[in-house]
């Protein structure tokens, strides 16, 4: 496990390595070659490639909104704004917005094997699920985990590269990797890497600072929910929670920043840096909108870099496969990397995305990366040196969250993706419209 070797001084490849391997990872892309995807090349372990062999077959396919936390309450509410210049219409999301809409996809072989996954989406994803990726599931080898997510993906290029279709796409391949591994006798970790690590350090975000450290936390990130228009008292109230947390963890450990910024501009962001860097953060996350690629890449030659006091500039939470994030890593938009396995396609997707982020010399970590969805990836990529807290604030969740022991969490034993999820769970928790 990687410390950091001085208060937000992260270990992990520099952007210098970084620029230095973006023509190499070009020519890679390109070496691909049309009619084969980024994550042909490479693919898979050997106990993967042996249980392939086998054959299953996909006998049904069902998915779930589920209720998460006390976000999915209204949900489907109306709601009511003052006027046109009301700022709650800037934070509105909607009942499809990611978190609150979170799905479980449930696949049945004609074994007896029950694969869970997890995606977003709510109804319109599970529509999804049942009207379109069905039909090229059923019947199929579930265990061509790759094969089946290049049909899915490429049966919706007219409608669905971003956006929902992803985050349906992710709850059946987390649930086709589910398989994979629970047939294999594996975790998934295992599966993917064949050797790999046992625990990662854990990174909280929000919460109380001082009660994660008694529970031997060291790494943390405080929400700076703010933008250009915030009032400068409740701004300033945000600031000072920056610098409290770096004073109760003292000069150790890596602090973080999340802006969860929709209209946040490179100006703005620079000045918001400046203001923070006595705090030395290891990196600062969606300080702009997820469209603004270039944007970022200005803000990585600003506040990004080597040096004292610097920062990494983080994003990519709300990016969807490989095709995305290719953009975000050829346009040195970001030094931090960090697909959701939940939302940008799932397993598949996000090991395809570990590859290209690993060839250029970037830091992969996984939003969520703590949940059980994302802790295979955060486990077996090299670059990532913590995994991002999962609450497990009720019994799905908790389902969903793997052992967790003096400030790190334990890679799971079980197969699959080791949780602890039964149908009569998802179906105890499933959401519906006017619930």
């Amino acid at each position: 496990m990687n410390e950091a070797d001085g208060p937000g001084r992260p270990t992990g490849p520099s952007r210098r390595h970084f620029l230095g391997r973006a023509a190499g990872l070009a020519a890679l892309a390109a070496s691909v070659g049309p009619g084969r995807s980024l994550g042909a090349a490479n693919t898979g372990s050997a106990g993967l490639h042996r249980h392939q062999q086998a054959r299953l077959t996909v006998r049904a396919v069902d998915a779930y909104p589920v209720f998460i936390n006390q976000r999915s309450e209204g949900l489907f509410d109306a709601p009511t704004f003052s006027s046109d210049d009301d700022p709650r219409r800037w934070s509105y999301g909607g009942p499809f917005s990611q978190i609150p809409s979170a799905i479980i996809a449930v696949i049945k072989t004609d074994d007896g094997i029950t694969g869970f996954g997890m995606g977003a989406g709510g109804s319109v994803a599970t529509e999804i699920i049942r009207g379109h990726l069905r039909h090229l599931l059923v019947g199929a080898n579930p265990l061509n985990v790759e094969q089946l997510w290049d049909q899915m993906y490429s049966s919706a290029l007219f409608y669905g590269r971003r956006g929902v279709f992803a985050m349906a796409l992710s709850a059946v391949d987390n649930a086709l990797w589910d398989i994979a591994g629970k047939h294999a006798d594996q975790p998934v970790h295992r599966l993917i890497a064949g050797t790999t690590r046992e625990r990662i350090a854990v990174y909280q975000s929000g919460g109380s600072v001082q009660a994660g450290r008694d529970r031997g936390i060291r790494h943390f990130k405080r929400f700076l929910r703010v933008g250009p228009a915030t009032p400068r008292p409740e701004f300033e109230r945000f600031i000072d929670d920056v610098f409290e947390a770096r004073q109760i963890m003292g000069p150790d450990g890596n602090l973080m920043t999340d802006c969860v910024s929709r209209t946040g501009t490179v100006e703005w962001a620079v000045g918001l840096a400046e203001r923070l860097r006595p705090a030395n953060l290891y990196f600062m996350e969606e300080l702009l909108s997820p469209d603004n690629v270039f944007g970022y890449a200005e803000l990585v030659r600003r506040i990004g870099g080597e040096g004292p006091g610097w920062t990494r500039v983080a994003c990519g939470e709300h990016e969807y496969t490989q095709h995305g994030f290719d953009v975000l890593v050829r346009l040195a938009s970001a030094e931090v990397l960090q697909p959701d396995m939940t939302w940008c396609g799932g397993l598949t997707a996000g090991r395809r995305i570990a590859r290209l982020v690993e060839q250029a010399g970037l830091e992969i970590n996984p939003h969520r990366g703590g949940s059980l969805w994302g802790l295979p990836l955060a486990l077996t990529s090299p670059s990532c040196v913590m995994a991002e807290s999962f609450p497990a604030g009720s019994e799905l969740l908790g389902a969903m969250t793997p052992q967790f022991e003096a400030g790190d969490y334990l890679a799971p034993q079980g197969p699959g993706f080791g949780t602890r999820l039964t149908e009569a769970m998802v179906l105890d928790h499933r959401l519906e419209a006017g619930s």
